[in-house]
């Protein structure tokens, strides 16, 4: 017995020990992969010595003679930090994730493959301005440079990741840029969801008046009545179709309500308290560890350049010069069109146009999976654009047997020269020549604000399609294909687009509400993505005659939801200071206590306060409760709450109180009946998920910002160490805005969409301007500057964005001194 024990203590010790040993070794080659920010190398590609240094918050600001040099450091830079990031890019672009991962991304490269995008992006690369191909080139051989270093000194495969993954590592090339381009547009772009969904509610909706319940326009004119879904195809359709499958975390198409949004704003100098421009901007997209913003400053010919970047391109996209400052939202501009298209009943491998029967273009395209055999994919592509799987957005759901769908998009230009755009406009020397620049912006679209020294502007850029007049869905619903009136006719001249200079008022701004009210087809877009926070930034612009710095940020960490405030009234009409007083513990005695805690509520998305938790339950519970007996298993589609459909039916527009009856039940029951059960459905909710005492919950504990790893983030174990969560205020409609996942799970309300960057300008002092992202610069997991900017991002702070040398090399955590190699 002693001697089982003696054995049994002997390997419980080794296991201990091959434990600790497996552990250090896996922290020793980990840690290999940290860059060291302070040294001397010799390198190939560079023609002058130049130096990076990085501030104390780890922002490399980039000091090169000439911009070729420095667009070599700011891609070494970005390969030194973010270097696992800049390649998931990359290979989604490429469709080339199964390699990694095997058959589970399978479905992401499919899509990617059909799209094409990777090979789009590679013609690009001849349409570029010399300016542009300069820097693509440089930035590529500063990236290629870091793996090169990484190679020959054995510096951890450059990041933890490569370890687990075994990925190798190709050089980067010109093409890989514009890839990365490509990608950040597809995320940003969502009209292809808005279609397939509204057709799939068609279907189950024929009565005009209950989808624009449902599917609201904005407020403004109306427009003319669209035709039922079904009715513009002769093969049959199914009325009820299953939910979305679950999205893998690295699907590079966010699910919808989760695309691009963001605010900025703008105040000429009459309406500053300094006499100077000011601008602010926080673009939104999804939440990820790290973030996929990346401060930098490059000194280039034309001057000082600084603000956000992608790792992966070349180039500043929100920020300021030493003259101009230039903010970036999504325009919701309507760019994107799904067709479907017939095929010949004789040969499949034809398609329907207005002139007959034509054959795809057809080209194959080989996926290697891992572990698994590969798999061949037949590419096809109309005159319309590349035909799509029916598994893809749901698209089965609404193709008619012996149809396929294809897809229209302006990011899909083989010469596309959008980054060319952004590299003018972000050397432009004022409003004007950065106007000039954006002329040949394409995709995706964007609401480009824009301040110099005297001036400011607003201008949509990105090609605006021309569609007939006669279009039968008005692009707003998938529409037949070999219809001639259906079809793009091209674009619109860039004098089309809209635009805002030298406003009377003196403030110009954008949250992605509705900027333009003009007759189809020069209409912009259908769907907006805000109708709610313009209301509160109106009232925040309007009650100061003069506007600072300090003000701007304010309006960037406002957390008053204008909803709360619009809706709150509405659902609880009947409901508040009613009934007779009841026991504790009772439902009525938690309805009253819910009931009272909002009646003293001033709107304020706090993440301290009960509040915005009771209220935000509530309202979801209510839309779920109005919607599913109508929809069905299609009501899950919608997980956001529609403020603009709650308040029709409310105030019963167009007969909209018709939802609040149950249709299963025999009762008729009115919006008070449906608006009471609702709050007790939520009281309960909360019961179970958190806590019996009202009045101690707290919003943050719902709503934590969920900078999750992509592909690390579901490890057990693992994923308490890469993920970063935080409790923050704010919520779906407020100017902080904390998108949440929505749903009716329970973790509806984590904060998973909003401002991974914010930055103010002040032009009369620009180096008080202030900036900062969600996370840290650093990608590796080991690093300090992995998150160390999450912590004042989370707090409303920001750090000094400036241009003075002096103050970047005062506390420097490090320079990197590049020479040219001598041959």
């Amino acid at each position: 017995m002693v001697m089982i024990f003696r054995w049994v203590l002997r390997l419980t010790g080794a296991a201990i020990g091959l434990a600790v040993l497996a552990a250090f070794l896996a922290y020793f080659l980990a840690s290999r992969s940290l860059p060291d920010y302070t040294k001397t190398l010799e390198v190939d590609g560079i023609t002058a010595p130049f130096e990076i240094v990085r501030d104390n918050a780890n922002v490399p600001h980039i000091f090169a003679s000439n911009d070729a040099d420095a667009f070599f450091g700011l891609g070494y830079a970005h390969a030194q930090d973010r270097l696992w990031q800049m390649t998931m890019l990359r290979r989604t672009a490429q469709g080339r994730l199964s390699e990694v991962f095997g058959r589970r991304t399978l479905s992401i490269d499919t899509l990617l493959r059909r799209l094409d995008i990777y090979r789009l992006a590679s013609l690009s690369v001849a349409s570029q301005d010399a300016r542009t191909t300069d820097a693509l080139n440089a930035y590529a051989a500063g990236v290629n440079m870091r793996i090169t270093e990484i190679n020959n000194r054995s510096l951890g495969r450059g990041a933890p990741e490569m370890f687990m993954f075994g990925s190798p590592i190709s050089t980067w090339r010109a093409a890989d840029s514009l890839a990365v381009t490509k990608l950040m547009a597809l995320q940003l772009s969502g009209h292809l969801q808005d279609e397939v969904l509204r057709a799939r509610t068609s279907l189950v909706l024929p009565d005009e008046a209950r989808l624009s319940d449902i599917l609201p326009d904005m407020p403004g004119t109306g427009i003319a009545a669209l035709p039922e879904y079904a009715s513009l195809f002769k093969a049959p359709l199914p009325r009820y179709a299953a939910a979305s499958e679950p999205r893998h975390s690295l699907h590079p198409v966010p699910a919808r309500g989760l695309g691009g949004a963001s605010n900025a704003w703008a105040a000429a100098p009459t309406r500053s308290a300094t006499g100077g421009t000011i601008l602010a901007n926080d673009p939104h997209l999804g939440f990820t560890a790290p973030a996929i913003w990346y401060l930098a400053r490059l000194e280039l010919e034309s001057g000082g350049v600084i603000g956000g970047t992608i790792p992966g391109m070349p180039v500043v996209l929100a920020g300021r010069s030493g003259t101009i400052g230039w903010g970036i939202t999504s325009s919701y501009l309507d760019d994107q069109d799904v067709f479907i298209e017939q095929l010949n009943p004789d040969n499949s491998e034809e398609y329907r146009t207005p002139n007959g029967f034509k054959p795809f273009e057809t080209r194959k395209s080989i996926i290697n999976i891992k572990d698994d055999e590969p798999v061949t994919l037949t590419l096809r592509w109309t005159d319309n654009g590349p035909v799509l799987s029916g598994s893809d957005f749901s698209l089965a759901a609404i193709t008619p047997q012996g149809h396929v769908a294809s897809f229209a998009w302006t990011a899909l230009s083989p010469r596309d020269t959008s980054l060319s755009a952004a590299m003018g406009i972000m050397q432009a020397a004022d409003v004007q020549s950065a106007l000039i620049s954006a002329q040949s912006y394409i995709a995706p679209s964007q609401n480009l604000t824009l301040v110099d020294k005297d001036k400011i502007a607003l201008k949509l850029i990105g090609a605006m399609p021309e569609r007939d007049v006669n279009h039968q869905s008005k692009g707003r619903m998938p529409s037949p294909g070999w219809i001639a009136e259906n079809r793009w006719k091209g674009v619109f001249p860039i004098t089309t687009n809209p635009e805002f200079i030298e406003p009377v008022g003196g403030i110009l701004g954008n949250t992605n509400n509705k900027i333009v009210e003009r007759p189809f087809p020069v209409h912009v877009s259908y769907e907006w993505g805000d109708s709610q926070r313009v209301q509160r930034w109106q009232r925040l612009m309007q009650t100061r005659q003069v506007h600072t710095r300090d003000s701007f940020v304010e309006a960037q960490l406002d957390t008053v939801s204008f909803t709360a405030r619009t809706l709150l009234p509405l659902i609880g009409a009947d409901l508040w200071f009613t009934g007779e007083p009841a026991p504790n513990g009772t439902p009525e005695r938690k309805r009253q206590i819910a009931l009272d805690l909002l009646a003293n509520w001033n709107g304020e998305m706090n993440e301290h306060l009960p509040e915005p938790l009771i209220y935000s339950a509530w309202l979801r519970a209510l839309q779920d409760r109005l919607i599913k007996d109508e929809l069905g298993p299609l009501a899950t589609e919608f997980k956001h709450v529609e403020p603009l459909f709650i308040e029709r039916v409310f105030r019963d527009i167009s007969g909209a109180a018709e939802w609040c009856d149950i249709l299963q039940s025999s009762p008729k029951e009115t919006c008070t009946d449906v608006s009471r059960i609702s709050l007790d459905a939520a009281i309960l909710w909360l019961e179970e998920n958190y806590t019996t005492d009202l009045a101690s919950l707290r919003w943050g504990d719902a709503h934590q910002a969920t900078h999750d790893h992509a592909v690390l983030g579901d490890v057990p174990v693992l994923r308490y160490f890469v993920n970063i969560r935080q409790s923050t205020s704010g919520g779906d409609h407020t100017l902080m805005r904390g998108r949440t996942q929505g749903g009716l799970g329970p973790d509806a309300f984590l904060n998973v969409h909003g401002a991974g960057y914010r930055g103010v300008y002040d032009f009369a002092d620009p180096d008080s301007s202030l900036f900062v992202i969600s996370t840290g610069q650093s990608g590796h997991l080991f690093s300090r500057h992995y998150d160390d900017l999450g912590a004042l991002w989370r707090r409303g702070e920001y750090i000094p964005m400036s241009l003075d040398e002096g103050l970047a090399r005062a506390a420097a955590v490090g320079i990197t001194t590049l020479n040219p190699r001598e041959n």
